[in-house]
């Protein structure tokens, strides 16, 4: 198989009515003028460019850009014709709505923006050919779609459920609306051979102490007499097995193989595998890709039931502790995500992630980032792309949506990093919020995805639900959930609310931070950087997406969130944003350390999240410019591997444990101190059990507001924490000056300090 890549300089033209048009000719015809652009891309890039529209995300501008919506966009280029077997042009995101002309042609049409399309033009290529795209308004098409009496959703997003593109596309509180449209992924040509293998997919079906069952599926074009041969190595350890290509699936052994672990349970190790379609010693066709020899379970009960229940990943049967993030989207034009991505997984694995969730309200991730899990031990939760609403129950949004998941898990399951699909994200709450009834009858959660997922993916682990509302919980009550998402009223960070959840696993939690100001300034009109009190520019960026209200208490959030820890919010800006990250970076590490300290009652915590997708004030532990608030420092070191942490009060005691996320005993040297005075509380040497939560000493507690250092060294070398003791309100300057003695203090407020 060969790919020609039709990705690079295109041309794009648009109008709010659409011309009856099939090439570029007929269109400028009709007026149309044509501009260079370039693919992947997004149409308001491709305006931005040409300067008739400012930066959309400086500003007021999002607002002011809501006409290209209505716009119907063509993008067109010429490309050599090629010969093969077999030729397939490949759309890997066309966003959305589309018709597809080659050489004046109607190929097909494409309506969802999520998953690649595929047009076969064998014989259809002459020696110079010209593409056409027509994408429609994502309005027009859904208006001309049947009204569903099964959505609910937001007033400002009434298309989303109905348009199969990322959800947060027509606004979210974390999102703007931009509702985009263009060729956002790559285009090719594919030339394959006649005979060639379809589809492929290798997975561990049993792991025994020496050794493991692999299973194989396949589909291949070939006729009679040939074998596809699968051949796998792992450093010094291989495998090889062959099988008649005229079946369809087979197992074989690999004795002492080389498992796949996720990070701090032991190495990631992958497999290189080479699968080729021979017919004697020719070979016709070859795939090639990584293989890790694991298996996941997920250990799930129904519900709490007397205080006791389940909700833990268990990988090659050893119980997996959750420390992780949300992913949420990368940027509001998606062509630019890929640009993004590198440097945002490198931010999870600096802050010690072993696990990511992608949200559902976002695009599926480029098979980089799961290149990048599969390589580093990550954990991958994946939601399908349904979030916050309840979606169409009709036989045809049932048929896009199988196609849809079987396009997705098709492409993804060959990786060992995912550990469960998702059906939705809320979307068991939404029937609430909606009054839609009970979500137990969504026939796309609990029918077709499971449906789909029998064929394709049957091994690994699923969930209809984040929330999961199945039939118990509807019975008991939503506080005897065993996974939850924690947000309520956004108060104090140890309010009741917040110390009192039941559940064994959580997978959204969050706490506001502003970003620095010199990020500020960076989409903020220099007039409108501060105050922050009746400023139009920090409710957009709150985000309040269409300004109508519905997220205008964010920006406010933050200020009742300094009040709540220092009793009032500083007047300037500079201390507002250092007093903002610091309660937020208080609050997150209190979160991870709170669920840590009950290591083996507690499995795991996903906090809300890891990286901005558009200028905003937010959740997010690093801004949209990459630079990383004071929370990402602390959760940094409340997901070492090997932690120290300091339990909340009891008994007029204050407790110290090692919650210890490795498979080795690590002998530890500790010591905490208060910062005030230097003066050490407790000391001392033990050995953490491997997989563990081990108490190692008290002191009694008081009152006082104190900032204790805990500094400990194992064999995975030195480690710092530190905990805040006492009850607000704390005095802001103190706080302040316990991060400058111990040199935790930003460089941006260093900087402004010293000017």
């Amino acid at each position: 198989m060969s790919t020609i890549d039709l990705s690079g300089p295109w041309a794009f033209a648009y109008a709010e009515a659409a011309p009856a048009a099939r090439t570029r000719a007929e269109l400028a015809a009709a007026g149309l003028t044509f501009l260079p652009c370039t693919v992947p891309g997004n149409f308001e890039l491709d305006l931005q460019a040409h300067g008739i529209i400012p930066d959309p995300f400086f500003g007021l501008n999002m607002l002011d850009v809501r006409w290209a919506e209505r716009c119907h966009i063509w993008y067109a280029r010429t490309f050599a014709g090629v010969e093969g077997a077999r030729v397939e042009l490949v759309f890997a995101g066309i966003d959305t709505f589309a018709e597809i002309f080659l050489n004046g042609e109607l190929l097909g049409g494409a309506d969802n923006a999520l998953i690649p399309h595929v047009f076969d033009v064998t014989g259809k290529l002459r020696a110079e050919n010209e593409l056409l795209v027509h994408i429609r308004p994502v309005a027009e098409a859904v208006a001309a779609m049947p009204a569903s009496p099964d959505v609910g959703c937001w007033a400002f997003n009434g298309e989303m459920p109905y348009a199969r593109k990322a959800a947060h596309s027509f606004g979210w509180d974390i999102m703007p609306r931009a509702v985009s449209a263009g060729l956002w992924r790559p285009v090719s040509l594919r030339v394959r051979p006649a005979e060639r293998i379809e589809d492929l997919y290798l997975t561990t079906e049993r792991l025994d102490a020496d050794g493991a069952v692999a299973a194989l599926r396949w589909r291949a074009a070939a006729g009679e007499g040939c074998t596809l041969r699968v051949e796998g190595r792992c450093a010094a350890h291989a495998f090889a097995a062959e099988f008649p290509a005229a079946d369809a699936a087979g197992t074989f052994a690999i004795a002492d193989p080389q498992r796949w672990w996720p990070y701090g349970y032991g190495e990631p190790n992958l497999y290189q595998v080479t699968a080729t379609l021979r017919r004697g010693e020719a070979v016709l066709d070859t795939r090639r890709f990584a293989f890790g020899i694991r298996t996941v379970e997920l250990a799930r009960s129904e519900a709490l039931v007397d205080g006791e229940g389940d909700f833990c990943f268990v990988v090659n049967g050893v119980r997996i502790y959750a420390r992780g993030t949300n992913w949420v989207p990368l940027d509001a034009y998606h062509s630019r995500d890929l640009s993004r991505l590198d440097a945002a997984l490198a931010l999870a694995s600096a802050c010690h992630c072993n696990m990511i969730r992608c949200w559902g309200g976002n695009v599926y991730e480029h098979d980089r980032f799961y290149d990048y899990c599969d390589a580093h031990g990550i954990l991958v939760w994946q939601d399908f792309a349904m979030a916050c609403a309840t979606y169409p129950q009709d036989a045809a949004f049932q048929a896009r949506l199988a196609a849809e998941a079987r396009a997705v898990v098709r492409r993804l399951r060959q990786h060992p990093c995912l550990a469960v699909w998702v059906g939705d994200n809320e979307g068991d709450w939404a029937y609430d919020w909606f009054s839609q009834g009970d979500p137990n009858r969504n026939v796309l959660t609990r029918e077709t995805l499971p449906a789909v997922l029998a064929d394709e993916d049957p091994r690994r682990p699923y969930l209809p639900s984040s929330p999961y509302l199945n039939p118990t919980i509807r019975e008991v009550g939503e506080d005897a959930l065993v996974e939850n998402h924690r947000w309520g009223p956004r108060d104090y960070y140890k309010s009741p609310f917040y110390l009192t959840t039941r559940a064994r696993f959580i997978s959204e939690i969050g706490y506001h931070g502003c970003p620095a100001p010199p990020s500020l300034r960076r989409f903020l009109s220099p007039e409108k950087v501060w105050p922050y009190q009746g400023n139009a520019e920090w409710q957009l960026h709150g985000t309040d997406p269409v300004m109508d209200g519905t997220f205008a208490d964010r920006v406010e959030l933050m200020a009742r969130q300094i009040r709540a820890l220092f009793g009032e919010a500083p007047e300037a800006l500079y201390p507002y944003a250092l007093a903002s990250q610091i309660v937020q970076a208080e609050a997150k590490k209190f979160f991870i350390e709170r669920f840590r300290a009950e290591k083996g009652r507690r499995t795991g915590l996903l906090w809300w999240n890891l990286l901005d997708g558009w200028p905003q004030c937010s959740d997010a532990v690093v801004d949209y410019y990459f630079a990383r608030k004071l929370a990402f420092d602390y959760i940094t070191r409340a997901q070492q591997p090997l932690a120290l942490l300091l339990r909340e009060p009891e008994a007029g005691m204050r407790q110290l444990v090692a919650a210890n996320d490795t498979r080795r005993d690590l002998p530890v040297t500790y010591r905490v101190s208060d910062l005030d005075t230097g003066a050490a509380l407790i000391a001392g040497t033990a050995t953490i059990p491997a997989d563990s939560l081990l108490p190692l000493a008290a002191f009694p507690a008081d009152d006082a507001h104190r900032f204790y250092l805990i500094d400990w060294h194992s064999p995975l070398g030195p480690g710092r924490n530190h905990y805040l003791a006492g009850l607000p309100p704390f005095e802001f300057a103190r706080y302040r000056g316990w991060l400058e003695k111990v040199g935790w203090l930003p460089a941006w407020w260093q900087e402004a300090s010293s000017r």
